[in-house]
């Protein structure tokens, strides 16, 4: 389970916020055991999405894992 300030990674792509899966959020609300609040920003600051998901559509990030860009 995701706590508060962890980072998130989607494991769907939300194509209503223009996200995609293996974007990499912040948890900023924990609903229980029913999902989460996250926040997506840009790299340089900017917010692209706050988004309520379930538990299932968010993962932890894993060791060994390297970051991609990509425009929005």
């Amino acid at each position: 389970m995701l706590q508060e300030t962890e980072l998130a990674v989607l494991t769907i792509d939300l194509p209503q916020f223009g996200l995609k899966a293996g974007d990499v959020g912040t948890v900023v609300l924990v609903h229980g055991r029913k999902g989460y609040e996250v926040e997506f920003m840009t790299l340089d600051g900017e917010m692209v999405a706050m988004a309520s998901l379930q538990i299932a559509q968010v993962r932890p990030i894993r060791s060994r894992e390297v970051a991609h860009v990509r425009s929005i």
